[in-house]
This record gives structure tokens, C-alpha cells and sequence, in this order.
């Protein structure tokens, strides 16, 4: 019997339709990927079930890709210290005030739901000169992977981010830091196994709008066709419906407080697995396999195949 949560009936659908999801071998694909893992001398990983299935979902069930994008996922965070450090912890008192800040909102959606988990980023919202934007961003890491662990909407259906331009000021912009959201973009594009749908940066200052519109240099390729930037206050009504937005937004969902207190809450929920994850990652030196191919993680696996062939009725 599978130890993973049974999807909604409209999420299965797509999951079936969309990402090659067969129900009664779930186990036995996870097993496969699980079996693999353990046998990489160079990686400390988790293998909890419905961790290994948002990689399997997140490749369409292919096993050669959804090692390939296992091995990136600890592999890149290595290449990120300064994300994946020492405080990235459910109990870190920095993580906890950007969470009681409001700076990120997870955005509740209703139960039956297909479409993809939304997150808002309050880019404006913090002290620049108490946090650096690698702060920001190492909690929203955080949250990407309790997403893994949890939201179905954001495996099967991927997830979208707002990022709300109000109140940012130009030490906002210099905290940016282009190359940490390049190398950031590229771990969430090419490891996080949840699909971006994409990035809208609402509320820019219209005297900004073109400037922002140079952000997406600094995205993966097909991830640029998915940033878009307005100056329109009401352009989040098209991205997310008002029932689900916190009253601040003009919606009726739950305030921004009430939010933060639930992802305060939930994380702390994580507590021993971000203590745990300090030991994740990879040893070089263990790798089975030579330095070109360690430049090359693709060429490491092999082509990437299908895991199973298509079952078509």
C-alpha cells in the first residue's frame, strides 16, 4: 500500500494526463528512484516517499531525469552557501521575524483546486540594512520545500509567484543582488522538481517598469517567457482570484497576519527536517563518477529516458 497522500479527483487528472502519473505502480516508481539514491555513495539525501514523488512528478515519471534533477537539487544548494547555511533552520530567529514580517505569503487556496499554489513576495517590506536579499531568499527555499513535502497543487499543477514592488526604494533594487537571483533562478529551474508557471512583479513604479523589464536577463531561458510587470495595482486580480487574496489586497481571504501565522506554524512543524537537511548534500570526492562528467550531471545519467512507457488504452 502506498505511504503517499491519494490526490484530489481534478488533480489526478492532470497528473495523469500531464505528467505520465499511473496510480497503481506509484510505489514501485518511487521504490525505484528510493533504491537508487541509497546506492549513490556521494549524496546524503532525504528519501521520505512523498519527497521522492515530487521528483518523479516533477519529470513527468522519467527515472533517468528525475536523477539527474535529484543529484542537481543537492548538488546546486552546495553551489549556494550563502542560501544554504547554517541558518536554515525552522527555529533561526532571522527566518522567524522575515516570517512574522509578512515578507512571503503562501496564498490558501480552496481544497479542490486544481491550479497552481500561489506565493506572494513583499519585496518592499523588509529592512534592508537588518536583511540582505539571500535572507529572503533562504526562506522562500524553505517553503519550496515544504511544498514539496505537502502541496499537491504546487507537484502537479506547479506554483506562481507575485512579487509586489510596493515600497521598494532604491536600496531595494541594489539589495537585488542579479547574480544570486541568476544562480537562484537556475536551482529553481533546473533542481526544485515543482514546476514554475510563473514570476509577475506587480506595483512597479511606472518610471520603472522598463527597468524591471532587464530582470529577465537574468532567467533561465524559458523561465523569461514567464515574468511579466506592470504598474497596474489591479493586475493581481488577473493572477489570483479575490477570494483567495488577504484583505490588505483588496480580497477576502485570511489578513496577512493570519497567513504568517499559519506559516509560522507549519514550519515549525519541519523543525527536525531542516535539522536534518544541515547534513544533506554532496561529497565530490565520493562521486563514482570522473570530473568531466561531474561538470556535465546530464552526461552522468546517461540520455534521459523514459521511465516507463506510455500505457495508452
Amino acid at each position: 500500500m502506498s505511504s503517499v497522500r491519494p490526490l484530489k479527483p481534478a488533480l489526478m487528472a492532470i497528473a495523469t494526463r500531464e505528467l505520465n502519473e499511473v496510480p497503481q505502480r506509484l510505489q514501485q516508481d518511487i521504490e525505484a528512484l528510493k533504491e537508487w539514491v541509497l546506492k549513490q555513495p556521494h549524496l546524503r539525501a532525504c528519501t521520505e516517499d512523498q519527497f521522492l514523488l515530487a521528483f518523479l512528478r516533477g519529470t513527468k515519471f522519467s527515472l533517468e531525469r528525475a536523477k539527474e534533477k535529484f543529484d542537481r537539487f543537492y548538488t546546486l544548494q552546495g553551489s549556494i552557501p550563502e542560501v544554504f547555511n547554517k541558518r536554515r533552520l525552522a527555529t533561526d530567529p532571522q527566518v522567524l521575524d522575515i516570517i512574522r514580517m509578512g515578507v512571503l505569503l503562501q496564498i490558501p487556496m480552496d481544497v479542490d483546486d486544481p491550479g497552481p499554489c500561489v506565493t506572494i513576495i513583499r519585496a518592499g517590506s523588509y529592512d534592508t540594512s537588518k536583511y540582505k536579499f539571500q535572507d529572503i531568499v533562504r526562506v522562500g527555499s524553505m517553503f519550496g520545500e515544504i511544498m514539496m513535502f505537502e502541496d499537491e497543487n504546487a507537484t502537479v499543477s506547479g506554483y506562481v509567484e507575485i512579487m509586489d514592488m510596493t515600497g521598494v526604494t532604491g536600496a531595494h533594487l541594489f539589495a537585488l543582488q542579479p547574480q544570486l537571483l541568476s544562480k537562484f533562478s537556475t536551482y529553481a529551474d533546473e533542481a526544485m522538481p515543482t514546476r514554475q508557471k510563473g514570476i509577475h512583479f506587480i506595483n512597479v513604479p511606472a518610471a520603472f517598469e522598463t527597468g524591471f523589464n532587464t530582470l529577465r536577463s537574468f532567467f533561465p531561458a524559458k523561465i523569461k517567457n514567464r515574468i511579466s510587470v506592470t504598474s497596474d495595482p489591479s493586475a493581481i486580480f488577473e493572477i489570483v482570484r479575490r477570494e483567495y487574496l488577504p484583505k490588505e489586497y483588496g480580497g477576502t481571504g485570511p489578513s496577512m497576519q493570519d497567513i504568517s501565522r499559519t506559516m509560522e506554524a507549519k514550519l515549525s512543524s519541519y523543525e527536525s527536517y531542516f535539522q536534518e537537511s544541515q547534513s544533506f548534500g554532496v561529497d565530490e570526492k565520493l562521486r563514482e563518477f570522473g570530473t568531466h562528467e561531474r561538470k556535465n550531471h546530464r552526461s552522468s545519467f546517461g540520455a534521459a529516458g523514459s521511465f516507463r512507457k506510455l500505457q495508452i488504452d
